[in-house]
């Protein structure tokens, strides 16, 4: 009878660099790790690559004047709103340097009291305590009044200020209203750019109904090369990660190619189809900071096709506390076993499945995968995953 269920492995890769075949250095990590802990691939078995290193390979990076370039091609008026931005140095500052670079004057609107995904911008109960609400805009000068001295207390920075003296070290002006009415951008500039990630779809349709006369989303930002610059067709700038004080590394563009390379070697390796996808950010949120880990655009852009759906799982505790609650022991295994043997292949909606959260497949691992790398120095950005897929029913 087995008694290890799902496990997860981090794979030390050597160091990825620009131009590295990426899917080379996966396989022949995977083949090492295989040898040094005498583990056996299998059906099923999936190996995921954490999107940093994939786009380190393809060298899908862009400098602050690329995207400069970019913007003032868009905004030729010098003069832009930009639209509920993330907080955050490594995700947007380096954009908005280059934006600054490009322009006179820029007008930030920013939600309160957290961004999309969920870093605070101010003291939530000096607010509840405040004439402000949620429905309230808050002036700069009232911002700096009433809140001014708040710091992220993961960052020790109050992201307004450092925002401010990057985009002035820019020789571009700056102001800052907060509002959790995108259409208040149209009382300062009808020139936006709409900043937010999984709510960008709705924001820009809103600001298009409203008036605004040039719109745009960051993910047509750099959605294709300056200058042979590196860019992301679907994403633009969108998951994009600073590298240096000059250059971005953007969400990778090949991943497709990527993953089904890799599993092709594999299979001519080891007999065994195995799946393979690409990782960006988990889809999760930390209970004490209320960050919500998933800045990318999607968990994963690139996958092959034994990764698409969501389990179909019965819930085994509501089972045993229910149809089985006479049974004990190896009865009731066996009773459970059974039930998971002849389970319908569609439970949703079934009192059966009721609690197990059915997810996609690639969000579900994605997050496992990105809690397993971490995001500093753990050296593992392959992860190999056996087991997923199996049951209790599963010898």
């Amino acid at each position: 009878m087995r008694c290890v269920g799902t496990v997860v492995r981090g794979i030390r890769t050597p160091i990825i660099k620009e131009n590295d075949d990426l899917a080379s250095i996966v396989v022949n990590s995977l083949m090492k790790a295989k040898e040094n802990e005498k583990f056996e691939f299998k059906d099923k078995d999936i190996v995921a690559i954490t999107e940093a290193v994939v786009g380190i390979s393809e060298g899908n990076y862009v400098t602050v004047d690329d995207i400069a370039e970019d913007i003032k091609n868009k905004f030729p008026n010098k003069k832009i709103g930009l639209v509920y931005p993330i907080l955050s140095r490594n995700r947007f500052s380096m954009i908005l340097k280059g934006i600054a670079r490009a322009m006179n004057k820029i007008t930030m609107l920013l939600s309160f009291p957290s961004d999309e995904v969920g870093n605070g911008i101010l003291d939530e109960e000096i607010l509840e305590n405040s004439d402000f609400s949620l429905s309230s805009v808050i002036t700069e000068e009232q911002y700096k009044k009433y809140f001014g001295n708040y710091l992220h207390p993961f960052t020790g920075i109050n992201m307004v200020d450092f925002y401010k003296e990057l985009v002035e070290s820019e020789n571009c002006k700056i102001e800052f209203v907060f509002s959790n009415n995108a259409k208040t951008i149209l009382e300062y500039t009808k020139d936006i750019l709409v900043c937010d990630i999984h709510t960008r779809f709705k924001t820009k349709k809103i600001l298009e109904d409203a008036g605004a006369k040039t719109i745009y989303g960051l993910s047509e930002v750099m959605n294709n090369p300056i200058n042979g610059s590196g860019y992301n067709k679907e994403y633009g700038l969108l998951g994009s990660n600073k590298a240096t004080e000059e250059r971005l590394k953007l969400f990778p563009k090949s991943g497709d190619k990527l993953v089904k390379e890799i599993q092709d070697k594999l299979k001519k390796l080891t007999g065994k189809t195995i799946e393979v996808m690409v990782y960006g950010d988990g889809a999760f949120k930390d209970p004490i900071g209320h960050i919500w880990e998933l800045a990318d655009p999607v968990v994963s852009p690139s996958y092959t096709s034994g990764l698409i759906g969501t389990p179909n799982e019965l819930k085994l505790k509501y089972i045993s506390d229910n149809k089985f609650k006479d049974l004990e022991g190896e009865n009731l295994k066996e009773a459970i076993k059974n039930e998971i043997k002849n389970k319908d292949n569609n439970l949703k909606g079934n009192i059966l499945s009721q609690g197990t959260t059915p997810r996609r497949f690639t969000d579900l691992i994605g997050s496992l995968c990105d809690l397993t790398s971490g995001s500093g120095d753990k050296g593992t950005p392959v992860v190999f995953i056996q087991g997923y897929f199996d049951n209790l029913s599963d010898e």
